[in-house]
């Protein structure tokens, strides 16, 4: 098997976590995690003076970047596939972690706690998956 090319599973896997990105973004704009999270609110400011559109740029482009990955690199099997895959696995257990954790510390709703189990599931599932195509498991 070409080494850059990734089975199915490990590329619907990929845009399954992007989408899920999508939904956790939606979520984290819908309760103003930019409200209630000073670095969100410092890096949102960065991009707009009103916070509220810095973070739906930052949270499109985020998702656009992912989408890019999908349908540039991960999809056609380009040899930097692996590497965009990896990255986001560990942007997405990171993400899914913290938001989780910050809920736990704060014994309350944290914008973001409801889908970052996703995050952290189908980024786990898709750790598995490349190690196990990498073991030639598949």
């Amino acid at each position: 098997m070409n080494d850059s090319v990734l089975d199915r599973r490990v590329q619907t896997a990929f845009l399954a976590l992007v989408l899920a990105q999508a939904a956790h973004s939606v979520e984290e704009y819908v309760f103003r995690l930019y409200e209630v999270f000073q670095p969100a609110r410092l890096v949102s400011g960065l991009v707009s003076a009103d916070v509220r559109v810095g973070f739906a740029i930052l949270n499109v482009s985020i998702v656009s970047i992912g989408l890019l990955c999908y349908f540039y690199r991960v999809r056609p099997g380009h040899p930097s596939a692996r590497g965009w895959v990896w990255f986001w696995i560990i942007f997405e257990l990171v993400n899914g972690i913290g938001h989780s954790f910050l809920a736990l510390v704060r014994r309350a709703y944290f914008p973001g706690v409801v889908t970052a189990p996703i995050l952290f599931a189908v980024a786990l599932y898709l750790a598995f998956r490349l190690a196990e195509e990498r073991r030639g498991d598949t």
